[in-house]
Parts: structure tokens; sequence; C-alpha cells
């Protein structure tokens, strides 16, 4: 196995590697090991500049690692850093061949490397916009997956009804409805005569009134509730307010415009929960035998559109995970697909890779103005960008942000970015996109579904368990320990990567044909658990008075 740079990556400026044959060369002819330990490869080594190596198994003090000539001073958990290198108090530290932080401690060679030794630092990061922007090359016969083609020609995966709450007040309607028509692979209920509607979808959240109606917040979750009410994954829509509350049911816009699958109507003016339950039953069951009324037909994949998600990520996510799901998305937009990267502040310290292949310079101005944004959003909060990662992630082996950052980033492949979206808003591009969301996953898939995601791709290196009706989510784990253990919860394991018995290559042309299985109609393990009717979860934004 060897550690490649991508072409057109220098050190310093490039995030690419890829894992291949033990015979691969690098991107100037040398092989770069990989460390082998016996039988079993012991550590990866993931660019030539690094100070640190990352642990395939459990360490402990006394191993040599033959292929850095490096003999091991401390147990090291698997995922975790080793340093090959003597690292000065001060000194950055390079991972990927880029700064993840710098020492807080001197750091001897066979230094476990971590939360004691290694602390989150700034540093001067240069954007140089657009410098490896590379046209992409389309193939010639693009695939196609079997969607459902709406009357007014946008494409979708999945046939769900919605019921959205315009404030909290009207949850309580919203879920009793939603209830009423809740079906298991046991006792379809009230969808026995309706096979072809995959389920009745409650969106309720925590606000909607008691916000400024001209804030930045109020109009983030008049987009959200917009996106996800226009979301060609519904086919029938209803829509329930209080009556009393700043955001009026009535002034969400919607562009299918009302009709008999597009209703509202508010608790006050129909005379209270009970009547409001009966109103909003009677109301989705007229919708029924139309939204049934569809079949699957070929659609390319251009019209597929697919959220990228990483959660509970370990030190493994950067290394399997993540970049097998970028070859994918570089299959996808190579055949017109559009992939959209996300989580803002976990691409802090790794927006420089992105600015470089930004399509035109002022791309890469929107991504920067929205560093700015946050950046002025924390300190108005009291809050610091790096205060990521969390505890699960540093149990997993990553120390800072810009750690998690390279490895995040790794998921939005190698094609240029072709624009930048705020939160919600719809998404028109074709190819790689990003939209400002922060990283909570929750949140940040909330934002891409109602920017037009009828897909989900969501890595994961400690287990996170997550769906989003009603757009279906895959769940990639990042090792086989992860598999093996919450195999219930995982569509596909990228662990072997990590093993050697499969390439970043060979992983991610798994995960592409899952892309076009799932959009066609299979169901994800999150789907079959009834995963993502609690998920939804707009960005609040607004103060609450």
């Amino acid at each position: 196995m060897t550690a490649q740079t991508a072409p057109g990556t220098t050190p310093g400026t490039g995030q690419g590697f890829a894992l291949g044959p033990a015979d691969s060369p690098d991107a100037g002819g040398a092989a770069v090991p990989l460390v082998l330990g016996g039988s079993r490869r012991a550590t990866i080594r993931l660019h030539a500049d690094d100070d640190v190596v990352i642990a395939c198994y459990p360490l402990s003090a006394g191993d040599h690692l033959d292929a850095e000539g490096v003999t091991v001073r401390a147990e090291v958990p698997a995922g975790h850093k080793v340093a090959t290198r003597t690292v000065a108090v001060g000194a950055p530290v390079l991972r990927y061949g880029q700064v993840i932080g710098t020492a807080s401690a001197a750091i001897a060679v066979g230094d476990h490397v971590h939360t004691h030794n290694l602390e989150m630092s700034e540093f001067a990061r240069d954007p140089a916009p657009s410098v490896d922007s590379r046209p992409t090359q389309l193939v010639e016969q693009p695939r196609t997956f079997e969607g459902i083609r709406r009357a007014d020609g946008r494409a979708a995966t999945r046939n769900y009804v919605g019921i959205v709450s315009s404030v909290n007040c009207s949850a309580t309607v919203v879920r009793a409805i939603a209830d009423a028509f809740r079906r298991t692979d046991a006792d379809p209920g009230r969808l026995a005569d309706y096979p072809n509607v995959d389920g009745v979808v409650a969106l309720v959240h925590e606000t909607g009134c008691a916000v400024d109606p001209a804030g930045e917040g109020f109009a983030v979750l008049r987009r959200t509730l917009q996106g996800y009410a226009e979301h060609a994954n519904f086919g029938g829509i209803l829509m329930i307010g209080l009556g009393c509350e700043t955001n009026q049911v009535e002034e969400i816009p919607v562009g299918q415009g009302d009709g008999p699958l597009l209703t509202r109507f508010t608790i006050q003016d129909v005379g209270g929960t009970t009547r409001a339950i009966a109103q909003g039953i009677a109301l989705v069951e007229a919708m029924l035998p139309t939204v049934n009324d569809v079949v699957r037909e070929p659609i390319p994949l251009s019209e597929l559109t697919v959220g990228l998600q990483c959660g509970g990520s370990d030190g493994y996510s950067g290394i399997t995970a993540n970049p097998a799901l970028g070859h994918a998305v570089d299959l996808l937009v190579r055949h017109g697909g559009t992939a959209i990267l996300s989580e803002t502040p976990e691409i802090y310290g790794a927006e420089h890779l992105l600015t470089r292949r930004a399509r035109t310079p002022e791309v890469a101005d929107k991504l920067l103005r929205r560093f700015d944004w946050w950046l002025a959003y924390a300190e108005r909060m009291g809050a610091e960008l790096n205060n990521n990662p969390s505890t699960g992630n540093k149990a997993g082996g990553l120390t800072t942000v810009l750690e998690k950052s390279l490895g995040g980033v790794t998921k939005g492949g190698t094609t240029d970015l072709v624009d930048v979206y705020t939160y919600a808003e719809r998404v028109t591009a074709h190819g790689l996109v990003f939209m400002d969301t922060p990283g909570f996953d929750p949140v940040s898939a909330t934002g891409q579904v109602a920017g037009g995601a009828n897909l989900i791709c969501f890595t994961t290196g400690r287990g996170s368990a997550y769906g989003c009706q009603p757009t279906p989510s895959l769940k990639i784990a990042t090792n086989s320990l992860l598999w093996d253990r919450q195999r219930d919860d995982m569509d596909l394991n990228a662990g072997e990567i990590v093993g050697g018995r499969r390439s970043i290559a060979e992983v991610g042309d798994e995960i592409f044909e899952a892309m076009i299985d799932c959009a066609s109609g299979r169901r994800s393990r999150s789907e079959l658990h009834g995963y993502g009717q609690n998920e939804f979860a707009p960005w609040q934004l607004s103060a609450v008075m």
C-alpha cells in the first residue's frame, strides 16, 4: 500500500492523497511506504512532509515501526497520531502536508501526539483564488437513476406527504396528524392502500414567534420552511399554524401554489385542537390517491443533488470514508450531478483548499465572506470557531478543528467549487457547491435538504445515527470496528481501506453505485429504522423576545 500526493498538489497547499496497491507511485514517481507492521499495516503516512503517522490499531510502548524507523514511546490508541519527527514547543505540526496546530509541549520521535501536546493555533493561509481551477470532463453517456418525475418537472427520490408547522404552537397538532398515518412493515395502517407513498412526515420546530420579523433569523426560518414545502420528495404538503404567530402560515411562499396537494389552515380558525387534527387527517386522506399515483422512471444523474455530511468523526474519517466519498462525488459531478459541501465551522482552517479550486475568484470571495460572517458571529456570541472537536472526536483521534477540517473537506472530491450558497438557499448550479451551515449535523442537513438535496451521504467514525426525511441518508463507516459493532445503522464500510484490502477508489465506486441504488428507491438503514422526522432542525439565529 502507498500514500500519494494528488496530481497538482504541492506540499503545504493540497490535501489530496490516495491509498492503493503496494507498488503505486506517488505524484513524483517514487513509492511512499505506508509502514507495514508484520502482516498488518501498523500506521498510515498521508504526506511526505507530515510530522505524524496514524495508528491503524492500538500501539504499545516499545513497538517498532519499521518503515518509519520509529520506536513508539507510549500507548497510542487506534486512529491517533504518532510523532515521526521532533517538534519544538510552538512549532507547527503537519498532517496531510498541512498545519493542524502547534506543539504545546516538546514532542519527541515516537510520542503520542494529541491534546496533551498539540493545540489549536492561527496561521497565515494563502487563499490563492482559482489557481487550481480546472475544467471537469463530463462523461459522454451519463448514468440515470430510477426516480419520480413530478408534473412540474422536478425530480424526486422519495414520495412523502409533509405536514409543516409554522410555529412551535402548532407542533402537537402536526405530530398527531402524522401519527395517524404511522406505518410499520407489520402494520401499514391508513397507508395500506397506498404502497407508493413512503410516509407522512411531521416537520416541527421550536420557533416561529417572538422574533424580529425583519431579522436574519426569521428570513432563514421562512427560507427553510419554503424549501421543504417545495421539495420534490413531497408529493403533498399540509401547512398548519396556530393563527396569531409572527410566522403567519398564509405568508410562507410556496412555488407550486395552493391547491389539492398544498393546503393550509390555523388551529384558531378551525376551532381548536380536536377539530384541527380531524381536519388535517381528512385533508391528508384526500391527497393520498393522487400522491400514490406515481411511477419511477429513468432520470439523468444531473438531477441528483447529494448533501455531504460527516458526524461522530474520528482519526480515520479523513483517511477512509471522507476521501472515498470525495471519489464518488467526483464521479457524480462528471455525470452532471451536484454535491453540497457544508458545515462552515468544520472547514475552518481548510478553506484555502477550496478557494484555490473555486471556478472564479468571485466564488472564492463568496466563501471567504462567509468565514468573515462566522468570525463576527462567534465574537458576538462569546464563542470561538475552534471549539471543535467534540469529546467523541477527540476520543477517536482528532485533536484540533484544523485537523478535523482538513479531513472533512476531502468529502468534496477534487473538482472545481462552482458556487457558494447561504443556509437553505435553493441550489441551482451543477457540480460541487458549498452551503454555509453550522457544523451540527441535524441543522446542517436541514439546510441542505431545504436547498434541494434529494440524497444525503453521511460518514461517521464514532457511530452517528441519523436520517432526514423526506431525503434518504446513506451512512458510511470509517472503520471496520464500527462496522462490526453498529452494522445495523451503517450502509457501507470504508474501514477496509485501513486494512489495505481495498483502495479509496474501490470504496468510492461502491458509494457511487449505492447513491444510484438509494436514489432509485432502495431504503437506507436510517429509513428502515424510521429516522428523519425528529431530526428536522432549522438553524435558529433570532433573538427570542
